[in-house]
């Protein structure tokens, strides 16, 4: 578990290419200090386990699926990343819950400085938008982040001088792949409403009238 507040950037130093996967070394050294092997970090909000530790670096592998479903396949050695440390049940939740499994990828089709703002303009698809809420959270390369706006097509962000120092997405350009995990809470409530939704199941009792007899909707 995560909270999208990105800890460190670090870097990709080795990447070992298998057929359909790749272990990925990257240089780092704040969330170092008390991470071991088995532990997860957050990689461009991809969770990862450290399979492999040095002083200034550690390895992970990315299976398959996580390479489908993410936007990692594009890493190339000394691109940067976002790193954050598995949440700590003693931490403050700054940002809000990650879980660090992607929902999908956008590209970044637009960015614009406003004052002391940058305006990220992500298209995404369909499977995606529907989670996504105006003025909800969405975790965007793994950074925490509020909705701005959203359409059909695409959904806005606005970055603060902090984060965009402070993360990659101060310098992703156009054209970038971003991965893409929305709001948890939004896929629980709909598989709640709808059952069959995913995986299939037993019909569940709560319903919109049930919620909406309750104060809930």
């Amino acid at each position: 578990m995560f909270t999208g507040i990105i800890e460190e950037i670090g870097t990709i130093t080795k990447i070992s290419r298998g057929k359909l996967s790749i272990q990925l070394s990257v240089g780092c050294s704040k969330i170092l200090k008390d991470v071991k092997l088995g532990d997860s970090i957050a990689v461009n909000g991809v969770c990862l386990t450290v399979t492999n530790l040095g002083e200034d670096r550690f390895s992970a592998d990315v299976m398959p699926e996580t390479m489908r479903k993410t936007g990692l396949d594009k890493l190339n050695i000394s691109d940067r990343v976002n790193l954050e440390r598995a949440l700590c049940i003693s931490d403050r939740l700054g940002g809000h819950i990650v879980t660090g499994h992607i929902d999908g990828i956008g590209i970044l089709t637009s960015r614009v400085e406003e004052d002391n703002a940058i305006w990220l303009t992500i298209d995404a698809p369909a499977s995606i938008l529907r989670y996504i809420v105006m003025k909800g959270s969405v975790a965007v390369d793994g950074t925490s982040l509020t909705v701005a706006s959203v359409d059909e097509r695409q959904f806005k962000v606005s970055l603060i001088p902090l984060t965009a120092a402070a993360t990659i997405l101060g310098i992703k350009k156009v054209g970038s792949t971003i991965n893409i995990e929305c709001d948890v809470i939004g896929k629980y409530v709909e598989k709640l409403l709808n059952p069959k939704a995913n995986i299939p199941g037993p019909k569940g009792d709560i319903t919109l009238d049930f919620l909406r007899n309750n104060g809930f909707a």
